[in-house]
């Protein structure tokens, strides 16, 4: 340790300190650099907006039981886990598929198919990332650590690697996969599986033809390129367009329900009805008259509408 009280009196010892100090900084400099480059490339890989309005679902699961949210480390252990599993079966989803997206334009350019991430990097983070959030919710509650499981199991297991390349029905495991953070925060709530948290699950499983099937039919060469089997590939447009104003009835339907039975106040209802009629109405009219335009409209809404209805389960 130095003294500093002879810092100045002390040629050799200034000296000593100065060159320490500015090796400590150059050191800093070279490695700040390094740090911003790996979490530029490895933001792509979690799907940063995907996983956060995730996570959303499972917040709302959890305020719908009006547990205090003031409650800092079952609010911290909620969204680390959550953001951890879900970040981690994202980043084995792109580690699998690397292959389909180097076929398709808009995913070339990622760090893994461009080049910029090996596979193994790639794996290692996403097996770190899911250990330590499938842990992390083994500490909270074993129900609740069930279900973020079952959420990594059929996404990674389930939808991507078994079914994304034989089927389009692939999507409803997905679905399934996606309602499951919203599961997992009413269970970590309620301490069970109740009709509210199924209900709230469905909301999520239906809603996500809706988000998925607007982007399948925007990028359909890209799929078809690379040989995954979509709705609209196997089925056609109009067949699709149909499926997505039913997924959105039923979608609306099911949070409806569950906001109701909540005891959300008529206010908040009120929105939800106004949020809901949205979704509807872009859902039928992409039905009636069918273009890219309102096509595009519809999957930008979708999320829009999952995340308005999600913060009004959270301040109810």
């Amino acid at each position: 340790m130095y003294n500093l009280e002879n810092f100045g009196k002390n040629p050799r010892l200034t000296e000593s300190i100065l060159a320490t100090l500015e090796d400590q900084m150059n050191r800093s400099a070279r490695w700040l650099p390094k740090l911003k480059h790996k979490v530029r490339l490895y933001l792509p890989l979690i799907k940063s907006l995907q996983t956060f309005l995730l996570l959303a679902t499972g917040l709302a699961g959890y305020m719908s039981a009006r547990c205090p949210i003031f409650h800092l480390p079952t609010l911290l252990g909620l969204s680390g886990s959550l953001f951890l599993a879900i970040s981690g079966s994202t980043v084995l989803n792109m580690w699998w598929d690397r292959d389909i997206d180097a076929k398709m334009g808009r995913t070339q350019k990622r760090p893994l198919p461009s080049g910029e991430l090996s596979s193994q990097e790639t794996f290692r983070l996403g097996l770190v990332l899911s250990v330590i959030g499938l842990g992390w919710s083994a500490l909270l509650s074993p129900l609740y650590a069930l279900v973020v499981f079952a959420g990594w199991f059929f996404d990674v297991v389930v939808y991507t690697i078994w079914l994304k390349r034989r089927t389009c029905w692939s999507i409803v495991w997905g679905g399934i996969a996606g309602g499951m953070p919203i599961l997992a925060g009413r269970v970590l709530g309620v301490g069970s599986i109740d009709l509210i948290g199924i209900l709230l699950t469905l909301s999520v499983l239906f809603w996500i033809p809706t988000h998925i099937l607007t982007f399948a039919m925007r990028f359909y060469s890209d799929y078809q390129h690379a040989g995954v089997p979509t709705f609209p590939s196997c089925y056609g447009f109009p067949v699709t367009r149909a499926t997505i104003a039913a997924s959105s009835v039923l979608a609306a339907f099911a949070i409806g329900t569950a906001s109701i039975l909540i005891g959300v106040q008529w206010g908040f209802l009120r929105l939800l009805v106004v949020l809901s009629s949205g979704l509807l109405l872009l859902a039928i009219g992409s039905l009636i008259r069918p273009n890219e335009r309102v096509n595009f409209g519809l999957f930008k809404y979708a999320s829009l509408y999952m995340l308005a209805s999600m913060i009004l389960l959270s301040i109810q």
